[in-house]
């Protein structure tokens, strides 16, 4: 045989090697199929001759009856009986005579007699003596000679003189403030001057209240200009 003829066909071993190895797989694939279709069949089987089976309740016991009723029997009537004796009652009993108890005297106060009456009441304290007084003036001449220098170069020039009521409020330190003019010179320089001159100048013992306590007072003072 030629090499084209071993090409083209199967040679005899060859084509029953092939046939055995089908008859094989073939037996292998009916016997799952057979097996698996016997599977099935059991499975509806179980299901067919499953039957659930439910077990009936009993019935409930029939209702008794009641008891017949007792019929009483008949008794003879009872004998009379005869009513007991009357009681005896007197018809005034003995009257019951109440006799009232007197309360008690009250006692008697013996040392009321011997207590003096109150007296009148006693008077207040005297209030204490107040201590207030008014501003005081301190080295007076030397501030005041102060002043009476400074005098103003204007009124020197033309000679004016004069004198000049003034009035400040004296803080509660000793100093001068708030100066005001209450009886004027006629020169209006010589009453700002002293004005002037007390705020800056003067010195005093500051006013008390009633308790002793520095206060603001007033003072009021008269300043001569006056040339020599």
């Amino acid at each position: 045989m030629s090499y084209a003829s071993q090409q083209q066909g199967l040679t005899g071993p060859k084509l029953v090697s092939l046939i055995i190895a089908l008859a094989i797989v073939g037996s292998v694939g009916l016997g799952m199929v057979v097996f698996l279709a016997v599977d099935a069949v059991k499975e509806m089987v179980e299901r067919v001759t499953t039957v659930e089976v439910k077990e009936e309740e009993p019935p409930p016991p029939p209702d008794e009856p009641p008891p017949p009723e007792e019929v009483p029997e008949q008794t003879s009537p009872p004998p009379p009986v005869a009513p007991p004796p009357p009681f005896d009652i007197a018809p005034n009993p003995p009257e019951v005579k109440s006799v009232p108890i007197p309360p008690p005297p009250q006692p008697v106060n013996t040392q009321a007699s011997n207590v003096a009456p109150p007296g009148p009441p006693t008077p207040p304290a005297p209030p204490a003596p107040s201590k207030a007084r008014g501003a005081r003036t301190k080295n007076e001449r030397s501030w005041a000679a102060r002043i009476q220098e400074n005098y103003p170069a204007r009124a020197l020039r033309e000679e004016t003189e004069g004198t000049v009521g003034v009035r400040v409020t004296v803080t509660a330190d000793g100093r001068a403030t708030g100066c005001s003019v209450t009886a004027s010179s006629g020169s209006s320089i010589l009453d700002q001057a002293a004005c002037v001159g007390m705020e800056r100048y003067s010195r005093f013992e500051p006013a008390l209240d009633a308790a002793g306590n520095p206060t603001s007072g007033s003072y009021t003072t008269r300043i001569t200009y006056r040339l020599n």
